[in-house]
Order: structure tokens, then sequence, then C-alpha cells
């Protein structure tokens, strides 16, 4: 059954194409000779390899200006959180200006970037949670668009861990950042272009960062793209979107996973299974995994399904506890039809938090450029779990409440911004 879910299929029936797969077929039309700004990086190519800014610029169908790079830089070679600079690109000669710099207002483009442009062309494969940041690079610069006037063509490509099953918790207003533009799920089951639909409804009600107006939005839509599959059952080839996100399986664990980047525990980077390696040097594997499932139950009211929990230890080569060996497990899917993710990571902390009270703490430097609010809070969208961890770790019966609640209202959201 695993095998069969989660195998690469790329002679799948499904013969699934990309925006971008679609703009080429369509010879560029909507280009129509537009000065373009294009937002991409190394996941940006069509079936048979072939990068966007390479085919953009043989089809003469466009005057490229400008690249935008985002987090993990053009090439996608940048770990997290790590400045990239702006270059000029050694290929093409044209100038690729950096959104993820030293500070906050690097993430935003200026808007002397964008005023000279007719069109910003955005491609990136996203991998569908809340927290990752290339859709909200999109949002930025949408705001940014509506002030010049600058069209927004977004290439969409498919959510990779579906676009049906939804995960997570409410994202106050306070607790908004460049890991959480806006209140959708934790795991939020739409694609980019369904993504921007939704951001562009929120500039015109005056919800955005930058501006109170809605950008002249186009999505070139997928075409045979199923929302209850899975990325390996489309026939396209998987391109890791950054560093640290290997294979499939690690998206599927992320929308869960991610929440340890707030805690002193490794997510496993610097090895070759981040996210779905979690453990720290204080963990006794068996005892925290025993309670970590007790508080999966009290969590999700059921018994655990499409995964297991194995005992191990691993030793990250960079990043937290790097080069010192860590104890905890590893998370095995046996399912991926099943989602688990969050509520599972969530019962982990609360085991960690409970079990070790000494040694776990969350994390305290900057996150994303925010040094006023906790990490934990900007992940789970308030400062409600972590208040509740405080007072007593095994009492999680208000947070089954608060997910709960989010994800009845977000599924109205999900569907009233569904293009498939």
């Amino acid at each position: 059954m695993l095998a069969k879910l989660l195998a690469p299929s790329y002679n799948s029936a499904m013969n699934t194409r990309t925006g971008l797969q679609r703009l080429v077929a369509n010879n560029f039309a909507q280009l129509n000779g537009a000065k373009t700004g294009v937002i991409s990086n190394h996941s940006a190519i069509d079936e048979n390899g072939a990068h966007l800014v390479d085919l953009l610029v043989e089809s003469k169908k466009c005057s490229i200006a400008r690249l935008f790079s985002p987090e993990h830089g053009f090439r996608g070679d940048a770990q997290d959180m790590e400045s990239v600079e702006t270059y000029q690109d050694p290929k093409t000669g044209i100038e690729v200006v950096s959104l993820y710099g030293s500070n906050e207002s690097s993430l935003v483009p200026s808007e002397k970037f964008l005023s000279d442009l007719d069109l910003v062309v955005f491609d990136i494969q996203d991998i569908g949670s809340r927290y990752y940041t290339y859709v909200n690079t999109l949002a930025y610069t949408m705001g940014v668009a509506a002030k010049t006037n600058t069209k927004v063509l977004v290439l969409d490509r498919p959510n990779p861990i579906n676009g049906i099953s939804i995960e997570g918790s409410p994202l106050e207003d306070r607790y908004k950042s460049f890991c959480g533009y806006a209140p959708i799920g934790n795991r939020h089951g739409l694609t980019s272009g369904e993504l921007s639909v939704l951001f562009n409804k929120g500039l015109s009600l005056g919800q955005g960062n930058a501006s109170a107006t809605a950008c002249e939005l186009e999505v070139v839509e997928l075409e045979n793209w199923d929302r209850s599959s899975f990325f390996n059952e489309t026939s396209l080839p998987w391109v890791l979107p950054s560093p640290n996100m290997p294979t499939l399986e690690t998206a599927l664990v992320y929308p869960g996973g991610c929440l340890f980047e707030a805690t002193n525990m490794s997510e496993a980077r610097g090895t070759t299974r981040p996210f779905e390696l979690i453990g720290a040097p204080y963990i006794v594997p068996e005892q925290w995994s025993e309670l970590s499932l007790e508080l999966y139950i009290e969590l999700s009211g059921e018994k655990p399904e499409g995964f297991f929990l194995r005992q191990t230890s691993f030793t990250p080569g960079f990043q937290k506890w790097a080069k010192k060996a860590c104890h905890g497990v590893q998370i095995h899917i046996t399912d991926c039809s099943k989602p688990f993710s969050y509520r599972l990571c969530l019962a982990m902390i609360a085991a960690a938090a409970k079990l070790y009270p000494n040694d776990f703490a969350w994390r305290s430097d900057a996150y994303e450029f925010k040094t006023d609010i906790s990490p934990i809070d900007i992940l789970y969208g308030n400062p409600n779990f972590r208040l509740q961890l405080e007072k007593d770790p095994t009492d999680l019966k208000s947070i089954k409440q608060e997910i709960e609640g989010f994800e009845k209202d977000y599924s109205a959201v999900h569907e009233q911004f569904k293009i498939y």
C-alpha cells in the first residue's frame, strides 16, 4: 500500500499539465510583448526539465527586465532564513533582485522594481502549508503590484499533498508574518493559483499588508489535476522546492513537523530525512513516543492511523544540535490519505514539555525577522498552545476544540476558493 501511494509514477494516466506547460502550448499568448518580471526558482520546469526563464527567453514573446529571487535563492541552494543577495544571472545577464534579504523590509519588492513592468510572472512549486514562504512572497508582491498597476500572472502547479485535506489552527492578526500571511490552514489544501485569488480578495477588502486594492490577476490553470491526488500520481517530476524538502513524504509531515522549528528540538536539518526525524539529546525515545501517541489520541479523538513512530537516534550535520547525537523518532507514513501531521506534532511537543521540563525549551531567537513574538505563536497562529503547555501539557481539550472550530470555519473558505 505504501509503495503504491508514495512511489514515483511519472507514467501515470493522470497527465497533469502545469500552468507553464499550458503557457507554452498557447505560444505564450498571455505575454504579448510585455515588459516582464519573473518570480521563480529552480522548481519552475516543464515536463522535459526546461526552465521557465529559458523558455521565455527563447520564445521572444516578452522582454524580461528582471528576475526576483525568493527564500532559498533563485537556484534553491540557500538554507532556511539565510539571506539571499541581489546579483546578475550569469546565464542570461538579467538582474536577480532578492526578495529575502537581511531584514523584514527586504521581503516586499520596492515599487521601483515593479513600476516599470507590465507583468510579473510567478511560477514556484508550493508544498501545501501555511508556513512555506513562496506563496507569501507572491502575496506581498501582489500588494505592491496593485499600487503600480502591474499585472500578475500565476502559472499554477499542483498541491503535492492533495487539495482536499486541511489541518490547522486560527491565525490571529497579531501573529501574521512571512510564514503566515493569511488565515488559511496550516495544511491549506489549495494551489498557488487558488491562493492568489484568495489573497486578491483580501487585498480588495483592505486586508493586505501593502495595499487596499486588488491587483490585476490572471491564473494559468492546471489541466488534468484531481484534487484528491498526490504529486506522485501526476505525470510531473518531483524537484525538491527547497533544500530540506527532498521528498513527498517530507511534504506530508511538514504541516506539523515545521512546528519543531519553534523549539530547541532538532527537526533533523542536516540529515537526509528533515521533518521526518525529530529528537534531541535529552529525549528518551520509548517514553516520549508513548506519551506522544496518548496525547495524539486526545487531540484527534481517534486511534493513530496512517503512520507509526519508530524510535531512533540521529546526528544532525548542521543547525540545532549539530554533530551531537539526538534521540527521538522517525515518523513513518503508511497511508498518505490520512491527514495526521499537525495534531501528531502538537502532541509530540506537548509530550516533550511534560516529560523534560528542565530541558525542553521554546526557540528564543528571531524567527523570520520577528523578535517580539514567540516563534511557536507565529507558527501555531496565536499564543494559546504555548500558554496551555505552560499550564498543563497533558490537558489539550481547549486546543482540540480550537483546532476543530478553525477547521470547520476554514473548510467553508477552502470551498469558496477552489478552482478545480
